[in-house]
């Protein structure tokens, strides 16, 4: 017998049972402008025991919070990145912070899978994470990943989304400094002599020549130098006022002659 076709009928929202069925064929219900589905149009009780569950959490404005027992690998990297977007917002932490956040969360889910149950999560997966991590990353960038990794599973504990905090192991342990140190001398030192700038600039525009002096007199890196604004740069006494991006810290640098006189002709140009 073929399976029916017809559309569930239409049930405008009442006081018994609040939710209305969006054209996708999910409960769903308005709630701050903000739009939430609650379950497929055929289990309209399901729906609403789930609107019941997240009901007061939503119309206060917060995230509502995953059972504890059911704490999946989506619902803990979404609540993170939430919790860390707010922080982004109030100007505690710089966009570049938050995108690594993000990159971080992605490597988890792309390696535990969305649906996977934080509390089925043990050392034994650990391991085989950090195995995977180490396939492609260099100590130092391994030893970041690792403790970046361990804060967004230490989190859910700390915000009582587990009952219990997650079991990492001794597998999921840091790369050693003695080994870190081992891969830097192999790589040999990343520095440009005097002849190489020297080059660089003969062959860069006056914007690119700017960049290139910020870099080595002020050791700007791309986000210092995409940030600074012109009001810190003070070109008649020649300095430049510019605290550090995450930290706050301030800075006050002097600047050569020939940076002073590139940052001129580069704003000429512009």
């Amino acid at each position: 017998m073929a399976k029916s076709t017809r559309k569930p009928r239409q049930r405008k929202p009442s006081k018994d049972f609040p939710l209305w069925l969006h054209p996708s064929g999910r409960w769903c219900k308005k709630v701050r402008g903000r739009a939430h589905y609650f379950g497929k149009a055929d289990d309209p009780q399901a729906a609403l025991d789930r609107w019941l569950e997240v009901k007061d959490d939503l119309l206060a404005g917060r995230t509502p919070r995953a059972p504890v027992d059911g704490l999946t690998v989506r619902d803990l990297v979404n609540t993170f990145l939430t919790s860390k977007g707010v922080l982004k917002d109030d100007g505690e932490i710089v966009p570049r912070t938050f995108d690594k956040h993000k990159e971080i969360c992605g490597r988890i889910v792309e390696y535990f899978g969305r649906a996977r149950a934080v509390s089925d999560i043990g050392p034994r997966d650990f391991e085989g994470f950090r195995s995977k991590l180490a396939q492609t990353l260099s100590p130092l960038t391994l030893r970041v990943t690792i403790t970046n990794i361990r804060s967004v599973f230490r989190f859910a504990h700390d915000k009582d989304l587990v009952d219990s905090p997650v079991r990492f192991g001794q597998g999921f342990r840091l790369p050693s400094k003695r080994l870190i140190l081992q891969a830097r001398q192999k790589a040999g030192p990343k520095m440009f002599e005097a002849a190489e700038v020297r080059t660089l600039l003969q062959e860069s525009d006056p914007t690119m020549g700017a960049f290139i002096l910020l870099g080595v007199n002020c050791a700007f890196g791309p986000a210092d130098i995409g940030q600074l604004p012109t009001t810190a740069i003070d070109l008649s006494n020649g300095w430049i006022d510019f605290p550090r991006l995450k930290s706050g810290v301030g800075r006050h640098i002097p600047l050569w002659k020939e940076t002073a006189a590139a940052i001129h002709a580069a704003q000429e140009v512009r």
